[in-house]
């Protein structure tokens, strides 16, 4: 009795739903990037961490790679920093790639040199792009981000990826990094993995001055 009661109370549905995101950003174009009007261009789509959401688009400045810019720092390539409108949110990975689809539409990027980082609540997000779009990117570098362990495997097994973190992390602890970076080297991921003893949660400010960082990503394109 209780079992055919309980099955009426059971219905089959289904309704589509649309998720509408508001992304303010930075696009960076290098300074030969006008000249040679035949040239595809490598692109770094920079997450930046919780500290820097909102509707300020200025608050981006404040770390990684649009500090870096807003300091006169020469890219080589294209960089894309969305940012996260959500303050006690996480990214929406989704929305995000459809920003970067929206760019590549309408300027000449090269879509086998993809470059993917982010620091802190970024980092976070960077692992989840690489999880569940394995196919886009040609290198990967994380600061400081709470990492998918269990969905290692999901992640492009010739992705290049360089991971930071701070020994003395309060926020996101050290271990997050370093079991992330195991449980891919024994896999025979291609992982290089920079460790900062005695740095708190600032990580970034060291990882994204790292002599070689850029030149490595230059390096990377997909097969």
């Amino acid at each position: 009795m209780l079992s055919c009661r309980a099955q009426k109370q059971l219905i089959e549905a289904e309704e589509e739903t649309v998720l509408r995101e508001n992304l303010q950003y930075y696009l960076y174009f290098p300074e030969d990037y006008e000249e040679d009007t035949d040239q595809l261009f490598p692109l770094l789509l920079f997450l930046h961490g919780g500290g820097e959401s909102g509707e300020n688009l200025e608050e981006l400045k404040k770390n990684g790679p649009p500090k870096m810019l807003a300091e006169g720092y020469p890219f080589p390539f294209m960089v894309l920093a969305p940012q996260n409108p959500h303050k006690r949110k996480w990214w929406n990975v989704h929305a995000v790639m459809q920003l970067l689809d929206s760019v590549m539409a309408h300027h000449r990027v090269d879509p086998k040199r993809i470059y993917l980082s982010g620091l802190s609540r970024g980092g976070s997000a960077a692992w989840d792009l690489a999880v569940q779009y394995p196919d886009r990117f040609a290198a990967l570098a994380v600061v400081c981000g709470m990492a998918p362990v269990p969905y290692a495997s999901w992640i492009d097994k010739d992705l290049p990826i360089w991971v930071f973190h701070g020994t003395d992390d309060r926020s996101i602890p050290f271990s997050e990094s370093e079991n992330m970076v195991a449980a891919l080297k024994e896999m025979g991921y291609d992982v290089t993995f920079t460790v900062y003893e005695g740095v708190g949660h600032d990580s970034w400010i060291q990882a994204y001055q790292t002599e070689g960082l850029y030149d490595w990503m230059v390096a990377q394109k997909r097969n």
